[in-house]
């Protein structure tokens, strides 16, 4: 397995009374790891533009508060204006939660827009 993309220590406020981390913030997740792997890629200039579409998330253990959560981060899918992109959200060997992004790339009005070479190139 390849180094995560993203991680950190899951925060009291991330955890519900029971310590578990609450649904919403796998997402959160999700969105500070494609802003690293976009850096780590030289590609911000495709993070800001790229709109959600689709998120399914699938959980299979849950993360608990003072967890270190790593989030391992691929591209599974790459269209014409859109990308599909996996989170494989860890704790440790254990997933705890796998989601499946489709983003589609627009201009600042929202509109889909081809997906530049210069970035398709580091993408595939």
């Amino acid at each position: 397995m390849t180094d995560p993309s993203w991680s950190a220590t899951v925060r009291y406020a991330e955890a519900d009374q029971q310590g578990v981390v609450f649904n919403a913030h796998y997402l959160l997740y999700c969105d500070e790891a494609m802003g690293a792997f976009c850096s780590q890629h030289d590609i911000l200039e495709f993070a800001e533009l790229v709109r959600l579409k689709t998120s399914t998330l699938t959980w299979h253990a849950p993360a608990r508060w003072g967890d270190v959560i790593d989030v391992y981060t691929s591209v599974t899918g790459l269209g014409r204006t859109s990308i599909t992109v996996k989170f494989d959200l860890r704790v440790g060997e254990r997933s705890c939660c796998t989601v499946d992004t489709v983003y589609v790339y627009a201009d600042v009005a929202g509109q889909p827009q081809p997906i530049p070479d210069t970035v398709r190139q580091v993408l595939l």
